[in-house]
C-alpha cells in the first residue's frame, strides 16, 4: 500500500509486531458499514461516479456475506482489517476499489470502526445488565420476608431480609448501566472524514456519513477525532466498576455456599465437583466471575498507560487498544451471563438464614432505639445501657430475646416486657420502614417499582 515510497519488504519481525489482523478482523462488519456510508457520501457529493459506487456497495455486501459464512481469507501481509477488505474488494470490483479510500485515512477509519463496535457492545451490556436486574428483582420479591443477618466488617450487625440484600445489587447495576449510557452518549460522534489528522480538501459531507452510521454529529476537531480513545477508556472504566460489583456479589455467593454458612444452595448447573474429593460441590462459576475483574481492570490500566504519553495525533501505539478491550468486554459479557444464571438458580436456606440473623446480638440497636423512643433516654446513654445488657446476655450465653426481663431491669429498672416486641429479628426488620430500609413491605414496593421500570424500558427498546 506504500510501495511508491518503499523498495523492500518489511523484516519478518516487523511484520509480526506490526500486523493487527489477527485480532482486528472482528471489526470487519463495522468497517464495511463505515465504507458503505463513505461511498454513498462520495457519490452524493459527486466525488465518485454513481456507477463506481454501485459496484463498490455490491462488492462490500459480498465481502460481508463471505465473512458471515466464514469464507473470507484474512492475510497477515495486509496488516489489518481495512486493507484486507480493500484488497478483497479490488479482486471483486477492480480499480473502483482503490477510489473508495478517497478523502479518508486508516486513522479515521479505525476510530470510526472501533466506535461502532464499542457502541454495539454498550447496547448489549445495557440489555444484559437489565436482565440481571430482573433476575434479582424476581428473587428479591419471592424472598422479601426471609430474615438474614446484615453484616459490617463481616460481623453480624443488624437483621435484614434476603430480598433487601439482593435489591442492593439492583441499585449498583443501575449505576453501572448509567455509566455505560454516559459513555455511549459521549462516544456518539463520528470521526469519519477527519482523514489522517487534518481533514481533507475534497468537498465531503461529514454530517451525511455521521447520520448514516447513527452518530449524533461529526467530531469537531480532526486532530482529536483520530487520536481520541476516551470512548474505550471510559467504557473500560465503567466495565471495571461493573466487574467489581459482580465480584463482590460472587464473593458473597462463595461464602454463602460454604458448609460453615449454608445460606444458599446452587444446583449442579452452576457448581463443579472434585477429581479426588467426592463430597465437594464447588461454586466455580462464582469464583471465575470474581476473578474476571482482574482482566477487566487490567485492560483499563493497560490502555491508560498506552495513552498517557502520546502526542497528537495518531501513533501506532494506539493499535494496542483493541486486544485488551476485546478481552475485557468479552470477559464482562461472560461474567454478567454467569451471574444472571446463578441468581436464577440460587435458593436461600430460609431456616439457616433465620437462625444466623439472631446471632451476634444483632437486635442490640433495636433495644437501644426502644430505650430512646419509649424511655426518652439520650441515645448515648441508651447505647451504654444496651452494651451492659448485651454483656449480661453474652455471659449467660443467651440471645437478647432470651434474656429474662428481671436481668434487664437489674441494669435499667424502667424496662418493661414490651421490649420483647423489638428483640426478634422478624420484628427488627419489620420496624425498618424508613425509605430504603429493609422492611419486607419496602422490599416488595421497591421490587414492584423496579419491575415496572425494567419492563417499560424493555418494551421501548
Amino acid at each position: 500500500m506504500w510501495g511508491g515510497r518503499f523498495t523492500a519488504s518489511p523484516a519478518e519481525i516487523m511484520e509480526e509486531i506490526n500486523a493487527s489482523i489477527g485480532f482486528d478482523k472482528r471489526l470487519a462488519p463495522q468497517d464495511i458499514a463505515a465504507s458503505k456510508a463513505h461511498a454513498a457520501m462520495l457519490a452524493a457529493q459527486g466525488i465518485l461516479t454513481k456507477a463506481d459506487v454501485r459496484e463498490i456497495l455490491k462488492g462490500l455486501d459480498q465481502i460481508l456475506d463471505e465473512i458471515t459464512r466464514g469464507e473470507m481469507a484474512f492475510e497477515r501481509s495486509l496488516e489489518d482489517v481495512h486493507m484486507n477488505v480493500e484488497s478483497r474488494l479490488k479482486t471483486i470490483v477492480g480499480q473502483a476499489a482503490g477510489r473508495l479510500h478517497t478523502a479518508r485515512s486508516r486513522n479515521d477509519q479505525v476510530a470510526t470502526d472501533f466506535k461502532l463496535y464499542v457502541r454495539d457492545r454498550l447496547d448489549g451490556f445495557d440489555a444484559a445488565l437489565a436482565a440481571l436486574q430482573m433476575a434479582l428483582v424476581d428473587k428479591a420479591e419471592a424472598h422479601a420476608d426471609a430474615v438474614m443477618p446484615g453484616f459490617t466488617h463481616l460481623q453480624p450487625a443488624q437483621p435484614v431480609t434476603f430480598g433487601h440484600h439482593l435489591m442492593a445489587y439492583v441499585e449498583m447495576l443501575a449505576r453501572d448501566r448509567g455509566r455505560f449510557a454516559d459513555a455511549r452518549r459521549r462516544l456518539n460522534e463520528c470521526p469519519l472524514g477527519a482523514a489522517a489528522l487534518a481533514g481533507t480538501s475534497f468537498p465531503i459531507d461529514r454530517a451525511m456519513t455521521a447520520e448514516a452510521l447513527g452518530f449524533d454529529r461529526p467530531t469537531a476537531n480532526s486532530l482529536d477525532a483520530v487520536s481520541d480513545r476516551d470512548f474505550i477508556l471510559e467504557t473500560l472504566a465503567a466495565a471495571a466498576i461493573t466487574a467489581v460489583h459482580l465480584s463482590r456479589f460472587a464473593e458473597e455467593i462463595v461464602i454463602w455456599t460454604t458448609a460453615q454458612f449454608g445460606f444458599i444452595t446452587l444446583t449442579d448447573k452452576f457448581t463443579t465437583g472434585s477429581s479426588i474429593m467426592p463430597q465437594k460441590r464447588n461454586p466455580d462459576a462464582a469464583e471465575l466471575t470474581r476473578a474476571k475483574v482482574g482482566r477487566i481492570a487490567g485492560a483499563f490500566q493497560s490502555l491508560l498507560i498506552v495513552m498517557k504519553g502520546l502526542p497528537l495525533a495518531y501513533s501506532k501505539d494506539m493499535q494496542e487498544d483493541k486486544e485488551v478491550a476485546f478481552d475485557a468486554l468479552d470477559s464482562l459479557e461472560l461474567a454478567v451471563a454467569a451471574m444472571t444464571g446463578m441468581v436464577a438458580d440460587m435458593e436461600p436456606n430460609v431456616e439457616v438464614l433465620r437462625a444466623a440473623a439472631g446471632s451476634g446480638f444483632s437486635t442490640a440497636t433495636d433495644l437501644a432505639d426502644w430505650l430512646v423512643r419509649v424511655l426518652k433516654m439520650p441515645f448515648r446513654e441508651a447505647h451504654h445501657v444496651t452494651g451492659r445488657i448485651v454483656a449480661a446476655a453474652e455471659a449467660r450465653k443467651l440471645a437478647l430475646d432470651e434474656l429474662p426481663l428481671k436481668d434487664m431491669q437489674a441494669i435499667e429498672p424502667r424496662i418493661s416486657k414490651d421490649v420483647f416486641n423489638v428483640l426478634s429479628p422478624e420484628m427488627s426488620v419489620k420496624s425498618r420502614v424508613s425509605y430504603g430500609g429493609t422492611a419486607p413491605q419496602n422490599v416488595r414496593k421497591m421490587a414492584r417499582a423496579w419491575r415496572k421500570r425494567l419492563e417499560k424500558a424493555s418494551a421501548k427498546g
